[in-house]
Formats: C-alpha cells, sequence, structure tokens
C-alpha cells in the first residue's frame, strides 16, 4: 500500500471547492457538490439539487453531454419504469428523486457525469465532476498475542498516514482511560491489566464523513483461571461429607472456569493417584476407598492452582445401646437442663460407635458435658 498518496480527505476538499463553482443560486437544477466524492467498493450516489416537481424523466449519462451514445440510465417517473442505456455496467439505479446510484464505486468510476431532467414543458441539464478515491485499509499489529489475564498489558499500533484514527476495544469504539492510553498521534493503544473482554482490537481510519474504513480484526489469546472450583458428588456431600454405604457406586467430578483448560490431579488420605482426568469413579465402594479425596486443579500458563476436598464415610446411625444411653442421658439432666436435639455427637464410625462414658450433651450454656 502507497501511504504516501495524498489522504482522502484533502481529495474532498479540493473537489467540493471546484464543485460548488458550478453551483446554480437561481432555479437550475445542479448535481450536489458533497455528492461529487466517492470511495472504492462503496456506493456513490449523484443527488440532484432544485429538481422541479413536475418531472417526467431523469437520464444519466457518463460525460460532459447527454447524448445517446453515453447514456447510462434513465427512469421514467410516469411509468415508473428504467431504461439502461449503452454504458450501464450493472450497478447503476435511480431512486424515485433521480439521484444517480453507483454500487460498489471502482476508480474508473471517476469522470464528468451529465443528467438530464426532463418536465412536461421543459429539459434542463447538469453536469458534475465525480472523484472516487482509492480506498486505503489501516494494518494494525500487537507487541503480543497471549498474554496472563489481568497481568500482561498489550501495545497495538495502527499503520497509516491519517491522523484521525479510531480505536476498537472487542469491537466498542474506546479513548483513553484509567487502563487503556492512545498515544498523541492516535495511532498506538497500549492496554494495561489485558482482559479476556479486551479482545479483539481493531483500528480504523476516517474516510468520509461518518465512514470509517476498518483494519482487520487482531485476536489475544488471554489465560485466566481457574477463577473457582466445584467439587461435585453423587451421592450428594453436606460440608464435605459424603456417605455411602459398602459396595454402592460413588462418582466425583471437578468443575473449574480456566483458560487453557485445567490440568487435573487427585489424591486419596495424602497419597497422590495416578489418573489426571476431573471425574473420578468408583463402582463398588470398599472400606479402603474411605478416607477424604482431595482434587487439585492447576493452570500452567496463570500459575493458578486451586483444590477441593470431600470426605467418603459409611452412614453413621447410632445402634440401639446409643439410643438408650441418650434416653437415659435426658432423664437424669432434663430437669437442670436442656438438651439440643442435636446434643448427641455421632462418633466416628467403627467397631464401636457408642462406648461407654463418650455420650456428649450440651447445657443450655452451650457447654459440653459427658
Amino acid at each position: 500500500m502507497d501511504l504516501s498518496r495524498p489522504r482522502c480527505r484533502l481529495w474532498r476538499e479540493l473537489v467540493l471547492l471546484l464543485a460548488c463553482g458550478i453551483c446554480q443560486a437561481s432555479s437550475q437544477i445542479y448535481i450536489a457538490p458533497d455528492s461529487l466524492i466517492g470511495v472504492e467498493r462503496y456506493s456513490s450516489s449523484l443527488a440532484i439539487e432544485n429538481a422541479p416537481e413536475d418531472v417526467q424523466e431523469y437520464s444519466w449519462h457518463r460525460g460532459a453531454n447527454d447524448t445517446e451514445e453515453n447514456l447510462r440510465i434513465s427512469y421514467n417517473t410516469t411509468s415508473h419504469s428504467r431504461r439502461d442505456g449503452p454504458v450501464y455496467s450493472g450497478r447503476e439505479s435511480v431512486p424515485t428523486r433521480g439521484a444517480l446510484r453507483i454500487g460498489r464505486s471502482q476508480l474508473n468510476d471517476t469522470g464528468n457525469y451529465t443528467v438530464r431532467v426532463d418536465t412536461i414543458n421543459d429539459t434542463q441539464r447538469a453536469t458534475g465532476w465525480l472523484e472516487i478515491l482509492e480506498l486505503e485499509i489501516p494494518q494494525i499489529s500487537v507487541n503480543t498475542t497471549s498474554v496472563v489475564g489481568g497481568e500482561d498489558a498489550v501495545a497495538a499500533t495502527c499503520y497509516t498516514n491519517d491522523s484521525h484514527v479510531h480505536w476498537f476495544v472487542n469491537y466498542v469504539p474506546v479513548s483513553s482511560n484509567y487502563r487503556m492510553t492512545i498515544s498523541p498521534d492516535n495511532k498506538t493503544l497500549v492496554i494495561r491489566m489485558f482482559g479476556r473482554f479486551n479482545s479483539p482490537l481493531q483500528c480504523g481510519i476516517e474516510i468520509l464523513p461518518e465512514l470509517i474504513q476498518k483494519s482487520d480484526l487482531v485476536y489475544v489469546t488471554v489465560a485466566y483461571g481457574p477463577y473457582s472450583l466445584l467439587l461435585s458428588s453423587s451421592p450428594t456431600d453436606f460440608n464435605g461429607i459424603l456417605s455411602a454405604e459398602i459396595g454402592s457406586q460413588v462418582e466425583m467430578e471437578c468443575i473449574s472456569y480456566s483458560r487453557p483448560e485445567s490440568k487435573y490431579r487427585w489424591s486419596h488420605n495424602a497419597s497422590l493417584l495416578s489418573f489426571s482426568e476431573k471425574t473420578i469413579t468408583l463402582p463398588s465402594l470398599t472400606w479402603d476407598q474411605m478416607g477424604r479425596y482431595r482434587c487439585i486443579a492447576e493452570n500452567s500458563a496463570t500459575q493458578v492452582t486451586l483444590y477441593e476436598e470431600v470426605h467418603i464415610q459409611a452412614p453413621c446411625e447410632a445402634p440401639a445401646c446409643c439410643q438408650q444411653k441418650f434416653h437415659h442421658l435426658r432423664i437424669l439432666v432434663g430437669a437442670s437442663h436442656h438438651i439440643h436435639s442435636s446434643g448427641l455427637h455421632p462418633l466416628p464410625c467403627g467397631p464401636d460407635p457408642c462406648p461407654v462414658q463418650t455420650l456428649l450433651y450440651q447445657d443450655k450454656t452451650g457447654q459440653a458435658r459427658r
């Protein structure tokens, strides 16, 4: 791309200045000066000013005269029909107001255009020079395409000779703020603590009023997380305790939110297990498989590690002897102490879950008593 050529804005000012020289102060028709400039690949529209009310036909010609040989297209307002001329390219149309619309303008569309307006009693003509400017597409580059979210900075540069550069972050136009700095020449954008919602990046230049030509999108890969870690199980655990019968199936799954995806490790009673899947299935629970399981989620890019634990144990239902001792205890102390319904504390399951002299209760002060 030739970045040394004159910019669109300078050409536009020159064309408008020349076009205004043919503007008529009377009721004579003329082609609107601000429509006499276009950009390649975009539609151009040559508008007619001071057109009379009783127009019967608009005829557009390529050149400084209105001969039949250079007719591009005409539109009859009475029959609402159009006629394609010898130099019709397939990209022209004439709306009801008589303007000439050229779709996907090309550089060779530059030149004189003459419109003839036929009324019931009169015919008027106007000629204007249409300038189609070469489209400049700005180029963009970044200093890196992979960062750790919330830690690294990204610098983007827009390559163009235009000083009216616009910046877009995640498709939204931005300006300098506490996290983003745009250089005085508008060609460099620096984003500190780049986050996952700051991609993609794009710059643009204003080639015509309200018409911005944007660069290609640049995507930055952002590593983040794990932000949270959830250890779910079946049967469901309560406060980290999972009660399951011997011989039953137990499933445990770790869920984390991370990019790249977390790598998982498991330990059982502080011993590292040999597999690294996020799900553990124990098809037939044994006594040896009881105990504490820890799931560890790691992100090698962010160097963040999280873990969650669950303790598997057999259901602890107090035998009949415990129930009898607890009932007798309530009779003995019920007159002077209030025993909470939760006063009997389950003991670790084992050969004798209810040994003598180990029943606990709470008095109304909250203190534990035997």
